[in-house]
């Protein structure tokens, strides 16, 4: 897994690192590939903004969030992007499990 960091108009803090990558990682689990992330961390007025872009399995996920607090936005992006694999993955294994299925209707 490896994840790019970018901070705008803040200073590089390794705790929200540390943090991001342990949110992250909760998402690989549902991955079978080693995914990449993308992620910028900003500050606009007083809101704490994240831009969260992830690669994985063929598929590319993005997320957006910003609240004042810069942890609850991280955990608000990665929760959109958990959704969204999720959701994937469902139509992905409901595709497999119904393409056997035959199309005729029965006759009455």
């Amino acid at each position: 897994m490896r994840i790019s960091y970018t901070f705008r108009n803040m200073a590089s803090s390794d705790a929200i690192k540390n943090h991001a990558s342990e949110k992250i990682a909760k998402v690989q689990k549902y991955m079978r590939a080693p995914l990449h992330a993308e992620i910028t961390f900003s500050m606009e007025r007083h809101l704490h903004r994240v831009d969260l872009n992830l690669t994985g399995d063929g598929h590319r996920y993005a997320g957006r969030g910003q609240s004042e607090d810069m942890y609850a936005t991280i955990d608000q992006v990665v929760d959109k992007i958990d959704r969204q694999v999720r959701d994937t993955k469902a139509t992905e294994t409901d595709r497999r499990r119904h393409s056997g299925e035959s199309l005729r209707h029965p006759e009455d």
